[in-house]
C-alpha cells in the first residue's frame, strides 16, 4: 500500500513540475517585451539581425541623406549618427507617443529614419553622445 502511495505521490510531482515548466516558457514567449523584440527582428534584414544579435545594436540608412544611424537596444536617447568610422557623430532622441516596449520604439524609430528621415529630425531632440565606448567599429 505504502509503495503504491509512494509512487502515485511520485507521478502528480512530476506532472506539477512539468506544468509549472509549461508555465514558465509560456510566460516567457508572451511577455509584451518578447513579442516586440520579435517583432523587431521579423522587420530586421539578415544583416541587421545578425548585427543586433550581436551587439544589441543594429546600423539604418536614412532614406533622404544616406547618412548611417545606430540604433541601440532601448527606448530613450538610443539612436547615433555614425561616421564612417562607426563612432557617435550626434545623437538623436524620438520615440513613437504612448507606452511601447523597447523593441516596437526601435522598430519605429527604423521605419521613420528609413521612410521619413527629414522629417523624423524635424521633431527629434539633439543631443551629444557621451560614452565614447559606443565608437565601437561595426
Amino acid at each position: 500500500m505504502f509503495l503504491l502511495f509512494h509512487q502515485a505521490r511520485a507521478e502528480v510531482s512530476l506532472r506539477v513540475q512539468a506544468l509549472r515548466e509549461l508555465h514558465r516558457k509560456f510566460w516567457f514567449e508572451n511577455n509584451i517585451e518578447t513579442r516586440g523584440l520579435c517583432l523587431l527582428r521579423n522587420w530586421l534584414t539578415s544583416e541587421q539581425r545578425a548585427q543586433f544579435d550581436a551587439k544589441r545594436y543594429f546600423d539604418v540608412i536614412g532614406c533622404d541623406s544616406g547618412k548611417r544611424y545606430r540604433i541601440h537596444y532601448g527606448a530613450a536617447t538610443n539612436v547615433h549618427e555614425i561616421d564612417t568610422a562607426g563612432r557617435p557623430k550626434v545623437g538623436w532622441c524620438f520615440a513613437p507617443v504612448g507606452y511601447l516596449v523597447a523593441g516596437d520604439i526601435m522598430l519605429a524609430q527604423k521605419i521613420a529614419l528609413e521612410t521619413n528621415e527629414l522629417g523624423t529630425l524635424a521633431v527629434a531632440n539633439r543631443f551629444a553622445p557621451k560614452d565614447a565606448g559606443l565608437a565601437l567599429p561595426a
